[in-house]
């Protein structure tokens, strides 16, 4: 079992426990069979298809998925996404699992398009953080791309990233710079995070990968930038909101940052229609 399909299974059980969907057992008939559309409720940006149509096959691998959407494409109110075709036991037993996923994760695609758009013709890429739901980074930060936007490092292990909290805790800029590189091999790429242009000045004489710029105002990132003149991949990260990103980007960073594109970005509004049942209600 591939690590999607741990997942799937994992998810399922949560809705489902040991009895299964008791309301569609009494309710529906083991022969019924549906026709139903999955349809976006509001404007926005595709993403989880990939894992909703795992949800269906899981239950029922019979169940015929239509796509009509793919990952990364914007829809509008009343567009159908997916077309359906199977046992009505499977597809309403799946319903809701299926589209917590397809909501949540173009949620975060819509999102981060809206980012991207503002910032189009600067040459500031829009990326992710590690502020994702438990158990979700791997959707998370596929539906980021989905929405046009790129990933950060995916965990602690695949790139140094010093914090503030492991400055102060290993004695300052230089000793955890130093420390890192005498521990980590040189291919691994080690970013440092600053917050003042006294913590810039510290950094550049020993110097580092890239920098994180945290929590400057555009006039202060635009010093920064020139301050550092390419030698360093440069990213601005804190309070970034759609109202300031464009004024970030235009001061000339590499990447900008954005933890509330996975954490906090509202759910697309996504529903199941039926269009057609065949079948005898009831029967067993």
């Amino acid at each position: 079992m591939n690590p999607l399909q741990e997942f799937v299974h994992r998810v399922l059980a949560e809705d489902l426990g040991g009895a299964g969907d008791i309301t569609t057992a009494a309710c529906i008939g083991s022969e019924t069979v549906i026709e139903a559309n999955i349809v976006a409720r509001a404007p926005g940006v595709v993403a989880g298809l990939t894992v909703a149509r795992e949800v269906l096959r899981t239950l029922d691998p019979q169940v015929e998925w239509d796509a009509r959407r793919t990952e990364g494409d914007v829809v509008e109110p009343g567009s159908v996404v997916v077309r359906l075709h199977g046992s009505a036991r499977a597809i309403l037993s799946a319903e809701r699992t299926a589209l917590n996923l397809i909501g949540r994760l173009s949620g975060v695609a819509t999102a981060t398009h809206q980012l991207v758009t503002r910032v189009e013709g600067t040459g500031a890429r829009i990326v992710d953080t590690r502020k994702t739901t438990p158990g979700l980074r791997a959707l998370e930060k596929a539906a980021v791309r989905a929405g046009g936007g790129h990933n950060h490092r995916f965990g602690l292990y695949d790139a140094v990233l010093i914090k503030d909290n492991h400055i102060v805790a290993s004695g300052g800029i230089r000793r955890a710079v130093e420390l890192v590189r005498g521990a980590v091999g040189h291919m691994v790429v080690i970013a440092v995070e600053v917050d003042t242009m006294e913590q810039l000045d510290e950094l550049l004489e020993i110097g580092a990968d890239a920098v994180l710029l945290d929590n400057m105002a555009p006039e202060t990132l635009r010093q920064a930038v020139e301050k550092i003149g390419g030698r360093m991949t440069t990213e601005a990260s804190g309070n970034i909101t759609a109202a300031n990103v464009r004024a970030v980007a235009e001061t000339g960073v590499d990447y900008i940052s954005v933890g509330w594109i996975t954490h906090s970005a509202p759910a697309l509004d996504v529903a199941l229609d039926i269009c057609e049942s065949r079948g005898a209600v009831g029967s067993r």
